[in-house]
């Protein structure tokens, strides 16, 4: 049997929770979900947030709040989720898709000033595989932007301690833009088998998300029975977080015996959420899925649901993006993986043809 490249990490809490849930008969949004936004805010440390259905809600929201004029071009990364062309589109707007740097899969400052220049008034920064850009260059630019942390949860940004002897202060992923978006769908960071938390990292946002989400249909919201998912998982998350470093260390020593790579981080300050392996190939994928495939390991296009996968005319000007999407590969990395599937996956790593 195939090792998958992805696999939940619902374990027995996760389905206590839900069972729970199912037992009070009540699985619609409310108690849970209520306990959900408070354990967000008290982990990332911000103002408000809601816990609403799908990332397109989410994304819908946001934009929303920012009331931009219509027809606005709105900049996001050609790696982003396919599901985000849509959704602006269906509010007025228009797409401005940007290219990304090869070593990181994300969008740079230059990128983005570029986009500022041809009429973009908002950027949606896509944290691609857990990597973190150059916030300090991004807020530089004065452009307000959205964070999608679907990828990234868990991510930060070490700043120096406020008082000599005391420990860095971590500011997280999610926390540096106007709105952020956590998804919580089945292949995400965090999942709850669907749905999405809409951050407000400062109190001005939240007042007009709070005055947006008042008037939102339940069907909007989070059920209960996702949110039970989605709290135990955030409760959990430092014992998965250490699980997914010691193994991505693991793989990264061994993927170095060979002649691929995989992403590094822009900055030095900056600690990057393990999110699956990324591997970057040399060339074409083909001989590289055949081969892991024969040493009884699945793997996938990294970036198969991408803008530049699914809308080659809206990235036809993002060579990087497209090349990216024919030679970047997941390898499975998760917290139930185990040590002996490790093993053998970091074996294959440092073989690859």
């Amino acid at each position: 049997m195939k090792v998958p490249v992805f696999s939940s990490t619902i374990r027995r809490k996760e389905m206590d929770a839900v069972l729970s849930c199912m037992v009070s008969e009540k699985i619609g949004p409310g108690e849970i979900n209520a306990r959900l936004i408070q354990c967000v805010k008290e982990t990332f440390g911000v103002d408000g947030c809601v816990a609403v259905r799908s990332p397109a809600i989410a994304l819908k929201y946001a934009i929303k709040c920012l009331g931009l004029p219509e027809g606005s071009s709105i900049m996001i990364s050609a790696l982003a989720p396919s599901w985000q062309v849509p959704v602006i589109e269906d509010l007025g707007y228009k797409p401005l898709v940007l290219d990304v740097a090869e070593e990181t899969a994300l969008v740079t400052a230059e990128a983005v000033e570029s986009g500022m220049k041809a009429g973009g008034s908002l950027l949606i920064l896509h944290e691609s595989l857990g990597n973190l850009p150059d916030f300090e260059k991004i807020i530089a630019l004065g452009i307000p932007f959205i964070e999608d942390i679907s990828q990234s949860a868990g991510a930060h940004i070490e700043q120096p301690a406020e008082k000599e002897g005391e420990e860095p202060v971590k500011k997280y992923a999610g926390t540096f833009g106007v709105y952020s978006i956590l998804g919580l769908e089945e292949r995400d960071i965090l999942t709850a088998g669907g749905g999405a938390v809409l951050i407000a990292p400062n109190r001005r946002e939240w007042i007009v998300l709070k005055k947006n989400i008042e008037e939102a249909p339940i069907i909007d919201l989070l059920p209960d029975i996702n949110s039970a998912l989605a709290w135990v998982q955030l409760k959990e998350r430092p014992r998965n977080e250490q699980l997914r470093f010691e193994m991505k260390e693991i793989y990264a020593r061994s993927l170095m015996q060979g002649r691929h790579k995989s992403f590094i981080c822009p900055c030095e300050n900056a600690v990057n959420a393990v999110y699956s392996f990324p591997v970057l190939l040399t060339n074409g994928a083909k001989d590289v899925k055949q081969y892991a495939s024969r040493k009884e390991i699945d793997v996938t296009d990294a970036f198969e649901d991408s803008v530049a996968a699914k809308y080659e005319e809206l990235s036809e000007s993002c060579p990087v993006a497209r090349s990216l999407v024919l030679r970047c590969i997941l390898f499975p990395l998760y917290p139930r993986l185990g040590n002996s599937q490790a093993v053998k996956i970091s074996k294959v790593l440092a073989t690859l043809p």
